[in-house]
């Protein structure tokens, strides 16, 4: 049986804390799909175009993770592709807290998918989509909580 997992989320941008997930994730998975959640309320740095891209290239050399982008509840899609997990990461107690309350949603929508929850790295337990914004935004050093070529590509883009 095939052991796929969906990880979702905006990733505006992919941090390397979400490279480490991804990774950490295939040591246990099959499969992972990386799902960038639509969102049309909300406001995003880079398109959806532009973030797919660069997860692409950042997996190019592993067949065994895919990309793609839905709209609509995680569990739902998450149904449709027949992945039976949830892949997400916990940075802090925090994230523990939160991500356990859309756990038991989803499990109560979708009882046959199941969330497993991943440890980030100690290294990027400070990083956040929104705090690298704010460094890009602001021309902080962000350099170090991307991937090299998400790097040289802001860079390009300013």
């Amino acid at each position: 049986m095939n052991k796929l997992a969906l990880f979702p989320g905006t990733f505006d941008p992919f941090t390397l804390g979400h490279l480490d997930i991804v990774n950490r994730g295939l040591d246990i998975f099959d499969e992972v799909i990386v799902a960038l959640g639509v969102n049309a309320d909300k406001k995003h740095m880079f398109t959806l175009e532009q973030r797919k891209l660069w997860i692409n290239k950042l997996f190019e050399d592993k067949p065994n993770v895919k990309v793609m982008s839905y709209e609509g509840l995680t569990a739902k899609f998450a149904e449709s592709l027949d992945a039976t997990f949830i892949l997400r990461g916990l940075r802090t107690t925090q994230d523990f807290t939160y991500e356990k309350q859309i756990a038991y949603v989803n499990e109560d929508m979708s009882p046959g998918i199941k969330s497993v929850f991943i440890m980030s790295h100690q290294s990027n337990a400070t990083v956040s989509s929104t705090i690298v914004r704010d460094l890009i935004r602001f021309e902080g050093n962000y350099s170090k909580y991307l991937p090299s070529l998400m790097v040289e590509d802001i860079r390009k883009m300013k």
